[in-house]
C-alpha cells in the first residue's frame, strides 16, 4: 500500500467528513512506521537528522515544494542538524489519507536525498584518496 500511496496525489479536503478512526490510522501507519501517531490518532509526525543547518534547510525547502505541489501543507520546524514534520488535515482536525500520502512521499524523498548525499560524499572521499595518493607518489619520486 505504501507504493500505492506514493502514486496517489492529495485530494482537496473541504471538511464535513470525519477524520480517520484510530484503527484506520493504524492501518495506514503500518506503511509509514518511521512516523509517530500522536494526539489520539489526530496527527502524525517524524523527526529527521542532518549533518548541518544547510542540509536541514534544503530538506525543509524541498518538503515545502512537495507540499505546494500536493496542496497539502504540513507543520515544519527545523534548526541546526534537525527537522520535524507534523501532518494533520486541519479542516477535519484529524488524520486523512492525504496525511499518509504526504508521509510516504516525504519518506521517498528523504531516502533519495540520503542516497544522493552518501554518493556525493563517497565520490568526494574517493577523489581525496586518489589526490592524496598522487601527492604521496609525487613526493616519493
Amino acid at each position: 500500500m505504501a507504493e500505492t500511496l506514493t502514486a496517489k496525489t492529495c485530494t482537496p479536503c473541504k471538511g464535513g467528513i470525519p477524520p480517520l478512526t484510530p484503527q484506520q490510522a493504524e492501518d495506514f501507519h503500518r506503511h509509514v512506521p518511521a512516523w509517530e501517531v500522536q494526539d489520539d490518532a489526530h496527527r502524525i509526525e517524524r523527526k529527521f537528522k542532518f549533518k548541518d543547518f544547510g542540509d536541514a534547510l534544503r530538506f525543509v525547502t524541498q518538503v515545502g515544494e512537495l507540499a505546494e505541489a500536493e496542496g497539502h501543507h504540513p507543520d515544519v520546524n527545523f534548526g541546526w542538524g534537525y527537522a520535524g514534520v507534523s501532518l494533520q488535515t486541519k479542516k477535519i482536525k484529524g488524520l486523512h489519507e492525504n496525511d499518509f500520502i504526504m508521509a510516504t512521499k516525504i519518506d521517498r524523498h528523504i531516502r533519495s536525498h540520503v542516497r544522493g548525499v552518501n554518493e556525493f560524499y563517497l565520490s568526494c572521499n574517493l577523489q581525496r584518496f586518489f589526490d592524496a595518493k598522487r601527492v604521496l607518489r609525487c613526493a616519493s619520486d
